[in-house]
């Protein structure tokens, strides 16, 4: 008997200006099963699942669900045929409740007017129905990264959605959040709920999924199943080649103070101080990595040193240059580099070319510019190199930011920051929804501008990366940093500890 599937595709071809998108993609979702979809940044996977979610049409192919030949014209079509979609940059209005949220485009009424005390009965029920635990009066930008994630997964399962559509679900939570996630994923598929699973955490993959479907370059190169491959087999089918997982490098040579910290206090957007009383210092040629649960005052201090907050009190020194508030252009010009932590926000112009944001720092200067007068030449052959030299997925130069994919944004804002002189990088979640393969070579350049001198700040969730790359690790904890850690003696036990505020030097 032929097994029916919740969602198949078959044959399904997406062609772009100058790009095979997808080429005769073949995937097949059983019912309430994780099916994981692994593949470089680039390689096909969200224009797939774009076209299952109605934001795109194929040019050739086609969708069944349940066995059903299935035509989807658009997202309200989708939704309306059980599909829902989570999005790796969440889809809320930040000001409004979670109820208000969930329900927007599916309102509750009562005659003319909003019926909200029904809405926040049922949002109740279908979260304690799902394990999702939410406040349905909370408004989201209060919340915690990872509960505004299960405000998204609620809005889905809300339009009653039977597959469901996770695209890099982990790539903004803490370890303790993707813990909880996975919880509720398994808890989803055995209440009937199929899910796509997009992740390049390849340890997550293989913890967590059924079947994985691996892409490049636009095409399926192989299926498999945890039990059946590793991490390093998985690297092997997305890059093409034997990706080295752990990070080679020689002990560090730290020289002179390149940044200075004396007793910064920072506050956030409400007024509360989220940074208390820190002081550190970071030398030439040494990987400083600030570690902690997301929350505790690492995003504040960030902006503080990279000149995107004010600060209410203490010093900070960059390279004997005392560093005035609110002055990213002085840092830039003094020899500080930032890849920071929301690349959509802080890193890039959406609607600027590739070409015009591989030279946000320097389009004043030769040989981008000759007075007020840009070379745009110059502008477009630096972003070429740097295309090639990053592997940058684009069709051209001119291709504006805000069309690539996430990872590829990102790759974006690394080629910028590491092909200038710099003395300071800080490098805020530099890898953050990034492929195996993009993730060893940022790595490497890390180390080698660590080696040529250059001091590093390396703000991140991930704990291995963390671990691996630091030549001293800073732990903060409630705005403070309660010990400054050796990433050769400290175990991730005992790191965890500090990490929860149970242990401080």
């Amino acid at each position: 008997m032929t097994e029916t599937y919740a969602l198949e595709v078959r044959n399904i071809t997406k062609r772009f200006p100058g790009v095979l998108a997808n080429d005769q993609i073949n995937l097949k979702l059983k019912k309430g099963e994780i099916h994981a979809l692994l593949g470089e940044n680039g390689a096909g996977k969200s224009t797939l699942m774009n076209i299952i979610y109605g934001l795109y049409s194929p040019d050739e192919g086609e969708i069944y669900i349940d066995g059903r030949l299935t035509k989807i014209a658009n997202p309200h079509d989708a939704i309306h045929k059980g599909i829902g979609m989570v999005h790796q940059h969440f889809m809320l209005v930040p000001v409004f409740t979670v109820a208000e949220n969930i329900i927007l485009g599916s309102e509750v009424t009562r005659g003319p007017s909003l019926d909200l005390r029904t809405a926040r009965k049922q949002i109740r029920e279908l979260s304690q129905n799902y394990g999702l635990e939410v406040d349905p009066d909370a408004i989201v930008e209060d919340l915690p990264v990872g509960i505004q994630q299960r405000v998204e997964i609620l809005k889905a399962l809300y339009r009653d959605a039977k597959i469901l559509v996770l695209d890099e679900p982990t790539a903004v939570l803490t370890p303790q959040e993707a813990d909880d996630l996975f919880k509720i994923m398994r808890h989803l598929t055995n209440r009937g709920v199929s899910i796509i699973f997009i992740s390049h955490k390849l340890k997550e993959v293989l913890a967590i999924s059924n079947d994985i479907t691996v892409m490049r370059r636009g095409r399926v190169v192989g299926s498999t199943t945890p039990a059946e491959t590793d991490e390093n087999g998985l690297a092997s089918m997305m890059v093409g080649r034997d990706v080295l997982l752990s990070v080679d490098k020689e002990p560090a040579n730290p020289g002179e103070v390149v940044l200075s910290v004396a007793n910064l206090h920072v506050k956030d957007e409400r007024g509360v101080e989220t940074v208390r009383d820190i002081s550190f210092e970071v030398r030439a040629g040494e990987i400083l990595g600030i570690a902690g649960v997301q929350g505790n005052g690492q995003t504040e201090l960030a902006e503080a040193l990279t000149g995107l907050r004010a600060f209410e009190k203490g010093k900070i020194i960059l390279s004997e240059n005392g560093i005035p508030p609110i002055n990213p252009r002085f840092l830039i010009e003094h020899g500080m580099a930032h890849i920071p932590e929301d690349r959509q926000k802080h890193g890039l112009v959406m609607p600027f070319s590739v070409a015009d944001n591989e030279v946000l720092c320097t389009y004043y200067v030769s040989p981008f510019a000759k007075g007020i007068q840009r070379n745009d030449r110059s502008i477009v052959e630096n972003a070429q190199e740097l295309i090639k030299r990053f592997d940058i997925r684009t069709p051209g130069p001119n291709v504006p930011a805000g069309n690539l994919s996430g990872g590829n944004q990102q790759k974006v804002i690394v080629a910028r920051e590491f092909s200038r002189p710099v003395k300071l990088l800080i490098a805020n979640q530099p890898t953050r929804g990034l492929d195996v393969g993009s993730i060893e070579y940022i790595h490497n350049q890390i180390i080698e501008m660590r080696d040529q001198g250059i001091g590093v700040i390396v703000i991140s969730a991930e704990l291995d990366e963390i671990m691996s790359l630091a030549d001293r690790i800073a732990v903060m904890f409630h705005g403070e940093i309660v010990g400054i850690l050796d990433p050769e003696t400290v175990t991730r036990e005992e790191l965890g500890l500090y990490m929860a505020g149970s242990k401080r030097m």
